[in-house]
């Protein structure tokens, strides 16, 4: 039975926690980039600053991409991690799992915005996050195709 007071689930909890907070930093930081250039998505936003309305500039769109990543990524995870919390996995690797998959969102965003690097890093950090969430699917699967 799943608990709040298994080390797995609060492991899991915490990350996700973690994860929820990365993401509302992206939305901080997509607003810095548009205040900074003084590009808005919206006529009345130009109100409050000086600016104005574009929709095409790389600085902003490329937060923009990061965080629709994030918000096509970490949805899944929640999901995955919630079921893959019922197979009783080993503490372990539950844990690296969940440690790893955070840390790799985290690069990604670092690597893709804050400090831009070349490939392959960003593709080798989406990767194992993708891998990760595929490994946790997989188990759910397994462990539940057994029971029908």
């Amino acid at each position: 039975m799943v608990s709040v007071d298994d080390p797995i689930v609060q492991s899991y909890i915490l990350y996700s926690a973690i994860l929820a907070l990365k993401l509302l930093a992206v939305v901080i930081l997509t607003a810095r980039v548009r205040f900074t250039k003084k590009i808005f998505a919206n006529e009345e936003d130009t109100a409050l600053v000086t600016g104005k309305v574009k929709y095409d500039d790389p600085d902003v769109e490329r937060v923009r991409r990061v965080h629709r990543n994030d918000l096509e990524n970490i949805p899944a995870f929640w999901i995955l991690g919630a079921l893959y919390l019922f197979t009783r996995p080993e503490a372990a690797c539950a844990l690296f799992l969940f440690r790893v998959y955070t840390v790799c969102r985290i690069l990604h965003t670092i690597v893709y915005v804050v400090r831009p690097v070349t490939q392959p890093m960003r593709a080798i950090v989406f990767l194992i996050s993708y891998f990760i969430k595929c490994y946790m699917g997989i188990k759910v699967v397994l462990h539940f195709i057994t029971a029908l």
